[in-house]
């Protein structure tokens, strides 16, 4: 037994390394995981016939509907930005806001919300915004650590605000530790926790962040105005234009994120709802502009962006089923029990130091590494523990994910910025100007901390 807690412990160790040396991540959980449990085998500290339950998990994991939604919002989301329907939104809302002190930030906030609200993929929002909004926000003045940070941090928003990707992920993982939990508490008729609650948990926390970044630009527009200057060569948006470049988003939101939110459709079936509104607004906006070949150009290099990164993702969910797999063998579950549970403080403790864990992991590692090795081991611990509520762990979990997008020096949302940034840009205004966004989001962590309600209350009034 004592054989078993330490190989447990020493292959989580491991996989963490493993990682930081950037090694692909499937592989890395996937070969940890194998390496282990022959070792294992061999000091006979692991049953070797555990295996033969992989092929079942691996089916389970293909033929789970909630994940079919991921490549869906993804196309829904590479559609709109290839089609320039998220770019027509950006010019309208930065002539409406972009005459008064800090206007283009505030424009570039309220852009990033309703695009986290319409598209769910963070590299089409974060290189729409650096290649646009940027190039205007220097033109006008402002300062470029200002600049950086306010299109980084928008484009953060798409990992928090229904329907983000992370957030299918997360609710399916959180949903198999939840129902490990009850389980292990001897509960034979599990309650379950659905994409759905996840989506109307991380709905007001979302626009909790996205108003705390407003605040922050209009107090800097008070405090030091040469920092955030109108533009007043822009030319005033007409009744006409804002609502021709506000319908479609705020209708294709109203179209997955009301029917989800109403109970009308599953995540699932929003995603495809989604997806063909995406195609349809691309078609009208291009019909009159591109020819048929453009058209097909667009929804080819779209269904590509949808197939890499769906690919991606359940590849990576492969290795983290064998990888949990193993570690349960080890009896690894029971060990993080145990740990958790000795700490003083309780609850309070374990989860600190889980949320901890998930910000310094952020510095190094992506989103999904850490949901797949991190939920799985400490999820069913945590939701045993009195005064855990699932949406409201999955939602602390997931605001804290968004730290790891915006948190120098290895912020997906950074690389994809310097990618698209004007040449004058340094990476150290960059990183620099993201710093101030990371303070507000850790705030906003500490608020959802002390009052869960903002993340509890909505699904509960919506589904019990």
């Amino acid at each position: 037994m004592a054989l078993a807690e330490t190989l447990d412990l020493v292959m989580f160790v491991a996989v963490i390394g493993l990682l930081l040396t950037g090694y692909p991540v499937a592989f890395a959980l996937g070969g940890t995981a194998l390496l282990f449990a022959f070792l294992g085998h061999l000091l006979g500290a692991f049953d070797f016939s555990l295996m033969q339950a992989l092929p079942q998990r691996i089916y389970g994991v293909m033929t789970n509907e909630v994940l079919i939604a991921i490549p869906l919002f993804v196309f829904m989301g590479a559609m709109l930005e290839r089609s320039k329907v998220a770019e027509d939104l950006l010019q309208a809302l930065g002539r409406m806001f972009g005459r008064i002190p800090g206007g283009l930030g505030y424009s570039v906030t309220i852009v990033g919300a309703l695009l986290a609200a319409s598209t769910g993929v963070i590299g089409a929002t974060a290189v729409t915004m650096g290649l646009i909004a940027l190039p205007v926000m220097l033109r006008a003045g402002y300062d470029k650590r200002l600049a950086c940070g306010s299109v980084a941090a928008a484009a953060t928003l798409t990992q928090i605000i229904p329907p983000a990707t992370v957030l299918v992920v997360l609710g399916d993982q959180l949903a198999n530790a939840y129902q490990q939990a009850q389980l292990a508490e001897g509960v034979l008729a599990p309650e379950t926790v659905t994409v759905g609650d996840l989506f109307a948990g991380a709905l007001f926390p979302g626009l909790m962040l996205a108003g705390l970044y407003l605040l922050y630009q209009a107090a800097v527009a008070f405090v030091a105005p040469e920092r955030s200057p109108p533009l007043a060569a822009l030319a005033p948006l007409g009744l006409g234009e804002a609502v021709r470049a506000l319908l479609a988003p705020l209708a294709l939101i109203v179209a997955v994120l009301g029917s989800i939110l109403g109970g009308i459709a599953t995540p699932t079936e929003a995603a495809a709802v989604g997806a063909v509104g995406a195609m349809l607004l691309a078609f009208l906006r291009l019909a009159g502009r591109a020819n048929r070949r453009d058209l097909w150009d667009v929804l080819l290099a779209a269904l590509g962006t949808a197939v890499q990164i769906t690919s991606m993702i359940f590849l990576i969910l492969i290795g983290a089923t064998l990888f949990s797999l193993v570690f349960w063998g080890f009896g690894g579950n029971d060990t993080v029990h145990r740990l958790l549970s000795s700490l003083p403080g309780g609850t309070f403790t374990a989860v600190a130091v889980v949320m901890a864990a998930i910000f310094v992991l952020g510095f190094h590692l992506e989103f999904l590494e850490i949901i797949f090795i991190v939920v799985p081991v400490a999820g069913p611990v945590l939701l045993r523990m009195e005064g855990v509520d699932p949406v409201w762990l999955g939602v602390m979990i997931a605001v804290n994910l968004q730290t790891s997008f915006l948190t120098p020096p290895v912020g997906a949302t950074l690389f994809y910025l310097r990618g698209a940034a004007p040449p004058e840009i340094a990476t150290g205004d960059i990183y620099r100007g993201a710093v101030p966004f990371v303070l507000l989001q850790l705030s906003g962590l500490l608020v959802l901390w002390f009052f869960p309600g903002l993340a509890t209350w909505l699904p509960r009034l919506l589904y019990g």
